[in-house]
């Protein structure tokens, strides 16, 4: 259970992006823009695959779970951002703040689980594919989607829980456009190194092995593909693993944007820059990534179109 102390009580203050009023709009109907953009998408994602009998296989759930996590990663940031753009009101009680931490980092350690699974699915489909029925079962695929949730949100409570004992009896404005750890233990007057060291450890276990055992996957994938004769072949495997493999670089290249930078390139501006990257980029390039050639879930999605033309029409 996670309790303000005394000091502690006031809350936050979110700095955000700019203090001009001038750019205050702009900036609002920028992110108002990317989030519907964000929602749609992956709302879109989301319902055709829930509709669609055929598309309920292993490849599919795992994507339609990936959409849950897009939207509740940027739902959890992105509307109380709009806010504090439309109405200057950047206050944020401290349990608000905790809360927005801890989801941000669960929801993003759950993220790399179900890209290294989904990596894993690729890995069956094509080294081997004989036996992909009876490896990729729906309840096997239902035990990693449930699992890749657990250990992000059941391994975050440790730095909620540490993060929540600091003192921030100097200043409580926060140096972000959200509450994330970094800013928020650069205002604390108490010791952080407990906090730090978990962070580095956990987070160095999970992002590298999961990175390592992706690589891992695409190793065994690429090596496979490259044994098959036709070029037609190949062309057709590395098709299966194409959309999957792009939004992994697209992840893993924003994090090392953001964490592996030099340490004299580091500024607050590109970091909140980096963040914001890292934020929005995947949930806005998934839906197009994993869509715009896919011709089943074309072909699903106008499924769906024409039940819904058709039952309006109905009424």
């Amino acid at each position: 259970m996670v309790a303000p102390s005394q000091e502690n009580a006031s809350g936050f203050i979110i700095q955000g992006f700019s203090e001009t009023p001038e750019l205050q709009i702009s900036l609002f109907v920028l992110f108002l823009v990317i989030y519907l953009i964000i929602l749609l998408g992956n709302l879109i994602i989301f319902l055709v695959i829930s509709y669609s009998p055929h598309l309920h296989t292993p490849m599919y759930l795992f994507l339609q779970n990936l959409s849950i996590i897009d939207i509740s990663f940027t739902t959890n940031i992105l509307p109380n951002l709009l806010h504090i753009l439309l109405t200057q009101q950047n206050n944020i009680s401290f349990l608000g703040c905790m809360t927005q931490m801890y989801v941000f980092v669960a929801l993003a350690a759950s993220e790399y689980f179900l890209l290294t699974a989904m990596a894993y699915d690729r890995y069956v489909a094509i080294c081997d594919p004989l036996h992909y029925i009876s490896r990729m079962s729906m309840k096997y695929c239902a035990w990693l989607i449930t699992a890749a949730y657990a250990v992000g949100f059941v391994d975050t409570v440790g730095h909620l829980v540490l993060i929540s004992k600091l003192s921030y009896c100097a200043s409580h404005i926060v140096n972000h456009f959200f509450c994330d750890m970094a800013p928020l233990l650069k205002l604390s007057c108490s010791s952080t190194f407990s906090v730090e060291l978990l962070f580095y450890i956990e987070g160095t276990l999970i992002f590298f092995n999961c990175f390592l055992l992706t690589l891992t996957s695409y190793i065994f994938i690429i090596s496979a593909i490259l044994k098959i004769q036709s070029s037609e072949g190949q062309q057709k495997a590395f098709s299966t693993c194409a959309s999957h493999l792009t939004c992994v670089m697209t992840l893993y290249g924003t994090v090392f944007c953001l964490y592996m930078r030099p340490q004299k390139s580091y500024s607050l501006k590109s970091d909140k820059f980096f963040s914001l990257l890292y934020i929005v980029l995947g949930p806005i390039l998934n839906p197009l990534i994993y869509t715009m050639k896919n011709k089943e879930f074309k072909a699903s999605l106008n499924n769906v179109r024409q039940r819904c033309y058709l039952f309006l029409n109905f009424r």
